[in-house]
C-alpha cells in the first residue's frame, strides 16, 4: 500500500505520484502494542495491531498521532505517537 494523502506522500513515491509535499520515512520502534488505524479519529476498527519491537516508518506527527507505514504488514495508517521510540 502506498503512503499518499492529498497533502503529503512518501518521498519513495516521488517518481510515481504528485503531492504538494514529500516526507522521508523516519524509522521508529513501537514500545507497546498499539492499533494501526486508517484515520486518526480512532473510532474505526484497527487495520492491525503493531507489537512491541515492530518498526513503524513515520512520515508525519500531528498532535498525538503519527502517520506512516508499517513495513511488516505493508499497511499505511495512524498510530498513537506515544507508542514510538527511537530506533536502536
Amino acid at each position: 500500500m502506498d503512503a499518499v494523502r492529498p497533502d503529503i506522500a512518501d518521498i519513495r513515491l516521488a517518481g510515481r505520484v504528485f503531492a504538494p509535499h514529500y516526507a522521508s520515512p523516519m524509522p521508529r520502534v513501537v514500545h507497546f502494542e498499539t492499533p494501526l488505524r486508517a484515520t486518526a479519529k480512532g473510532d474505526e476498527p484497527a487495520l492491525t495491531m503493531l507489537q512491541k519491537g515492530d518498526v513503524f516508518e513515520v512520515l508525519e506527527i500531528a498532535g498525538s498521532h503519527a502517520w506512516g507505514v508499517a513495513p511488516g504488514p505493508a499497511l499505511v495508517g495512524y498510530i498513537d505517537a506515544s507508542a514510538l521510540g527511537e530506533t536502536e
